[in-house]
């Protein structure tokens, strides 16, 4: 085969050089053909497009053209030419073809044909090949670069918090224990408990639940940092909006008060989804067209209002609602749905919102993103700052339309006397929480944070219904396949 540097697909379309010698390689998403000609749509992945082969069948033999189905790689050189053809403006007409990796298509799983996502998910090695799942992957990959281009473009520094730990950030309690002791024989102490000192780290520890608190301390000296790591929760749920691992965001900033915070959230998300509907349009249009397809099946009542680009565009063009805990409970009481019975979980000051009612104060009552903020303390984390009232905390979480929050954060409580205060009424181990107490006795400042679940960004710029759908390798109660 003649020696020529491989070219992308991607740049190929979007600058063609008719007449040019090219060398592509990919995958065969399609095969069809003529008695004179086989068409083979070829794939690389830099593009949701594939590039129309056209092989002469007087120029290559039925052993070599018997050997290209779908999912096959193949290495191709050919002349590039105007499409005679409809849905595409160029192709490549071949002139050397090399199978490099046969498929057999009494075998391979991913047929062209449509897939449903349950399907996929058994076959996660294999549904990067779809249009859907290159499409998702390529949007995670570019809203990965958004993420660290704007906290750069602002000045923030990166920090890679601990993936093991000896805290419990949330005071959850639902971590997953990290241990090299011998399950089958667990050294004792004299009272019966299970000898800690023997295990590597010489105490309890756990996969990380938020980089937050480790977050903290870098922020309080080098002024504003963010975190962008795997977080882990052994939570027993099942549902469309949870993983045991999943990536967060978490920036930390000293100085802040609550309304810094919630400008920078905001200043984030607009920037990130403007950063997608530039950046990523071809994937975009495709996974829109593919959610305008699935809504038509939906009952009238359940079918979004918006169209995906919609509801990208619906955040950049709105100021979001800042909203107090207290008056989102009076909109929600005197709202129709609640009147009517129509809310599936009650609507009580001092109960965290649920899902339908974050959205129907985005989607239905306010008809922009909310932010809504001075939450029960009972129902929030021991670290945040709490208010005069002494019912309230500062916390603040982003509602968007279609997913209901998307980020939680809070003023952090610098004063000491209070936060210990807080840890004893919640049982929080001071001890334990040694390190993090005596930021708030040496030089102790105003400061402010929240997290991003990096997934749920996702579930909102893609429009796909299932996190488990948007993660490469999704890791679920009784499921760590792959």
């Amino acid at each position: 085969m003649e020696l020529l540097k491989k070219e992308k697909i991607s740049e190929i379309l979007a600058n063609p050089e008719f007449g040019k010698k090219v060398c592509i390689k990919g995958w065969v998403r399609t095969k069809r053909g003529s008695k004179n000609v086989a068409f083979i749509a070829l794939n690389d992945g830099s593009i949701i497009h594939s590039i129309q082969v056209v092989a002469d069948r007087e120029k290559f033999s039925d052993d070599i053209l018997s050997k290209i189905n779908t999912g096959a790689s193949l290495s191709i050189i050919g002349t590039l030419a105007e499409s005679q053809g409809a849905g595409q403006k160029v192709e490549l007409m071949a002139s050397e073809i090399d199978v490099l990796g046969e498929a057999d298509p009494d075998e391979y799983p991913l047929q062209p044909k449509k897939h449903s996502l349950e399907f996929l998910r058994e076959k996660a090695h294999l549904r990067f090949r779809t249009n859907t799942f290159s499409a998702v992957f390529r949007i995670r990959h570019a809203m990965t670069f958004a993420v660290h281009q704007f906290f750069n473009n602002k000045g923030f520094v990166n920090i890679h918090s601990p993936i093991v730990t000896g805290s419990d950030a949330e005071g959850a309690g639902e971590m997953f224990q990290v241990t090299t002791l011998d399950v089958n024989n667990l050294p004792k102490t004299d009272d019966g408990k299970i000898d800690y000192s023997e295990d590597f780290f010489g105490k309890m520890t756990n996969l990380t639940v938020s980089g937050q608190l480790e977050g903290e301390l870098a922020a309080l000296a080098l002024g504003e940092i963010y975190t962008f790591g795997p977080t882990f929760r052994a939570e027993n749920s099942n549902t469309t909006r949870h993983l045991a691992e999943f990536w967060m965001i978490e920036p930390e900033m000293a100085f802040y008060d609550l309304n810094d915070n919630m400008d920078l959230a905001e200043e984030m998300l607009k920037y990130l989804v403007k950063y997608a509907l530039d950046n990523c349009k071809d994937d975009l249009a495709f996974l829109e067209k593919r959610l305008l397809e699935e809504e038509k099946v939906k009952p009238q009542a359940e079918r979004s209002e918006m169209s995906l680009i919609e509801k990208l565009e619906f955040i950049g063009q709105n100021d979001f609602i800042r909203l107090p805990y207290t008056e989102a409970i009076d909109v929600l009481r005197n709202s129709k749905p609640h009147k009517k019975g129509k809310f599936k979980f009650p609507v009580e000051w001092g109960t965290d919102l649920q899902s339908e009612h974050e959205r129907y104060l985005v989607e239905k009552h306010y008809k922009k993103p909310v932010i809504l903020i001075d939450y029960p303390k009972d129902i929030k984390s021991f670290y945040m700052k709490q208010n005069d009232d002494g019912k309230t905390v500062r916390a603040m979480d982003v509602l968007f339309p279609g997913i209901g929050e998307i980020i939680g954060g809070s003023q952090r409580e610098e004063n000491y006397d209070k936060l210990v205060t807080r840890m004893d009424e919640m049982n929080i181990p001071k001890e334990d929480m040694w390190w993090f107490l005596e930021t708030r006795k040496f030089g102790t400042v105003p400061h402010s944070g929240y997290g991003l679940g990096f997934e749920r960004l996702m579930l909102f710029v893609t429009g796909m219904g299932n996190i488990r759908d948007v993660i490469p390798f999704p890791r679920t109660p009784k499921n760590a396949e792959f």
